[in-house]
């Protein structure tokens, strides 16, 4: 009689470190194909009930996919057209904000001079050097090589939207055809789910970008901001972004503050309203609008942002949330896995049945 041989436990941690290393890996330097698929996967599964519903009303399945694609473009259009119309608005008061600087500048450059008894001259051109380097730094070929990539990205994702729609059916039955069939229901079960994540999550994003814009721009309006509902949206807008985008999101208001206003208390009290509208977001409409509907914990939440930072960047950083909570769902449907799914949800006990009991001498 044969004996299956056991693998060391150590030779089992090897083995996962090994692999997890790998597919990260493959995740890093194939970021440029996965990223978009996944953004269009993500795309389709939001307008797939609106593709149903057309095909319900007896419309081609063709004609159906193409008027949501188009409806989706619209929307992304839409959302580059006000970010747009921020530089626009920005170049328009770049001489003024340009003046406003310089004088600043010279200001700071004289206290420095009398504060560390360094003459002007020596500051001014320790300033140019840092500006220069910068500059050199920025690798405006690299960064033109990116806009043209992101540019055919943006072409293709169309395209990936409509091909995931259509070939929807034949997908799912690739995945009903790798398990067996006594595994069906669970499979069905996690792609319900998966489904209901992704939808109820992008829907809470919504409903948080439409009361974040409302609140940025009744905050500017009130201060007496220049162009406080077009900034408001903006920072609206960009507050999808996880936390890099919340920093811009500031920092806008309170430059158009810095130029158009004389009082230097102005950008203060921009940067103040706009802190206690993130407060605002993060413990009562994160909370109540978004994070419910992903049932991820704050803790393993904010890890994963980074971690999509740091392995896909921006991109990488918006879909750390939604890939986490789908892989919380896979991890709940498998015995072995489910203490890591448990880790990962937002239900905290308020005991543990972990004790630890001191032994006596």
């Amino acid at each position: 009689m044969e004996t299956q041989a056991k693998i060391p436990f150590y030779a089992k941690v090897a083995l996962i470190f090994v692999g997890l290393f790998a597919f990260v890996y493959t995740l890093y330097i194939g970021q440029k194909i996965i990223v978009p698929i996944l953004y269009a996967t993500i795309v389709a599964i939001l307008l797939n009930p609106i593709v149903n519903f057309l095909v319900s009303k007896k419309i081609n399945k063709v004609i159906a996919i193409s008027l949501a694609v188009f409806l989706a473009l619209v929307v992304i259009l839409f959302i580059f057209y006000i970010i747009s119309s921020q530089v626009t608005m920005f170049s328009e008061t770049y001489p003024q904000l340009k003046e406003k600087f310089d004088l600043t500048s010279d200001n700071l450059t004289q206290w420095a001079s009398d504060k560390f008894n360094i003459r002007p001259i020596k500051i001014t051109t320790w300033i140019k050097e840092s500006q220069m380097d910068a500059i050199g730094n920025i690798g405006i070929g690299e960064k033109i090589s990116e806009a043209g990539r992101i540019l055919l990205v943006g072409m293709l994702l169309p395209v990936y939207i409509f091909m995931i729609l259509f070939y929807k059916t034949l997908l799912l039955e690739f995945v009903r055809k790798l398990f067996k069939s006594e595994h069906h229901a669970v499979v069905v079960e996690v792609l319900t789910s998966t489904k209901t994540i992704i939808q109820s999550y992008l829907v809470g994003l919504f409903f948080e970008m439409l009361i974040m814009a409302v609140l940025n721009s009744v905050g500017l309006l009130l201060l007496g901001i220049q162009y406080a509902i077009i900034l408001g949206i903006t920072g609206a807008i960009l507050n999808i972004v996880p936390y890099i985008g919340g920093i811009i999101a500031i920092a806008l208001p309170m430059i158009i503050a810095f130029v158009t206003k004389d009082s230097s208390t102005y950008p203060l009290l921009v940067l103040a309203v706009y802190l206690f509208i993130q407060f605002i977001d993060n413990h009562f409409i994160i909370p109540h609008v978004v994070a419910k509907r992903v049932q991820l914990n704050a803790l393993i939440s904010i890890v994963v942002v980074f971690v999509g930072g740091a392995l896909w960047g921006i991109p990488g950083m918006f879909l750390s949330i939604p890939l986490t909570a789908i892989i919380k769902v896979i991890f709940d449907h498998i015995d072995s896995l489910k203490p890591w799914g448990f880790l990962l949800g937002n239900i905290v006990p308020t005991t543990s049945r972990f004790s630890f009991i001191k032994q006596k001498k």
